[in-house]
């Protein structure tokens, strides 16, 4: 990867974006992906979930994260 030089931190983000991922892209992507899969502890739990309506859904999530960190403690 070569070294860049920027005037601002606006330069240095914009630098990051990028337009038309190309598939080397999509590999960076999924090896952060599996990192971050990896080094995190919490793992939500598989299935399909029915919601009436957008607020159960984020108490259900919220109920799992919560039982997730009494659980590492």
């Amino acid at each position: 990867m070569p070294i860049q030089k920027f005037k601002s931190f606006e330069e240095a983000e914009k630098a990051l974006w990028t337009f038309k991922p190309d598939s080397e892209y999509y590999k960076r992507v999924r090896a952060f992906y599996r990192l971050f899969s990896k080094l995190s502890k919490f793992s939500y739990p598989g299935g399909v979930y029915k919601f009436r309506d957008l607020e159960e859904a984020e108490e259900h999530k919220m109920n799992v994260i919560l039982n997730a960190a009494i659980k590492k403690s």
